[in-house]
């Protein structure tokens, strides 16, 4: 039976297998979808072992390894040359590897679905990320792809954070250290003719497993703020409840993982899976039946 799977250090919290084996199901395709606990310097070994696998077909990547993957492979497509990062690859069938990355639609996804601006004298909205690797330069070029043009990007390093303002593209991206993360804001902003809106995205693991929480006060931001928290584990960061708490809009680490596991499932089984059913899938992940 063909069958792909989801690689990483730790793994058993991964959501992936539930995720494509839903869509497996849902679609009636025979084929299967795993997690493999994989460590650093057990890269090399997992891929010899798979490329000698007819029935692999390919994996996602998990942290900590989606730089160290690209050494691995055959060839590294144009996007995930631009990330330095891979989250998917797939196996041709001349049997070369590929490397892709589909988180930028994962983060593009949800953010189309939010509208903002709309009201007297917008003049522009920031997109804030917070952190300096692979997701935050994802968020990047995923925010991008949902038409947003200005980044500031946060991080305890400034000068990793000005690499990935890079690929905004000057002056459109400007790194910034951690702690100057805030709402932006000129003499005449204010709330009746707002000036200035603001994404608001973490890119980092601050929030995940009780770890130390985003640095930020929610409450100086405008209503129409958008608060997105690409980590989903737990799904109710500090970060996303801090917004719900002010009536920020918030998008989940779920939406996000769910949007770029679609991509990678028809990169897999040559097949869209059925979107249709999100509601369903979702109510599986947080453990509700429906």
């Amino acid at each position: 039976m063909k069958y792909a799977e989801v690689i990483g250090d730790p793994i058993a919290h991964s959501k992936s297998p539930m995720i494509h084996g839903f869509w497996l199901r849902a679609l009636g395709l025979e084929a299967d979808y795993r997690a493999a606990h994989v460590r650093a310097d057990g890269l090399a070994a997992y891929f010899a072992v798979r490329r000698a696998d007819p029935d692999w077909v390919g994996c996602n990547v998990t942290m900590p390894h989606k730089e160290a993957v690209l050494a691995h492979v055959d060839e590294v497509d144009a996007l995930a040359a631009r990330l330095n990062a891979a989250n998917t690859i797939v196996k041709r069938a001349d049997g070369r590897l590929v490397a892709g990355n589909t988180d930028v639609a994962g983060v593009a996804e949800p953010l189309k679905r939010h509208a903002i601006g709309g009201y007297p004298d917008h003049v522009a909205t920031y997109v804030q990320i917070i952190g300096a690797g692979g997701a935050a330069r994802a968020a990047v070029l995923g925010a991008q792809a949902a038409g947003f043009g200005d980044f500031d990007i946060f991080n305890r390093s400034p000068g990793q954070a000005d690499a990935v303002a890079a690929l905004a593209g000057a002056p459109f991206g400007t790194g910034n250290p951690l702690e100057a993360l805030g709402p932006i804001r000129n003499p005449n902003d204010g709330q009746a003719q707002q000036r200035y809106s603001h994404v608001v995205i973490n890119a980092t693991s601050m929030g995940m497993h009780g770890e130390n929480p985003v640095p930020i006060e929610l409450s100086a931001y405008y209503p129409d703020t958008i608060v997105f928290d690409m980590v989903y584990v737990p799904l109710e960061t500090p970060l996303l409840a801090q917004a719900r708490a002010v009536g920020l809009r918030c998008i989940d680490g779920l939406e996000m993982l769910v949007g770029q596991a679609a991509l990678a499932f028809e990169r897999f089984f040559g097949a869209p899976p059925s979107r249709d059913r999100d509601a369903d899938l979702r109510a599986l992940l947080l453990g509700e039946r429906r």
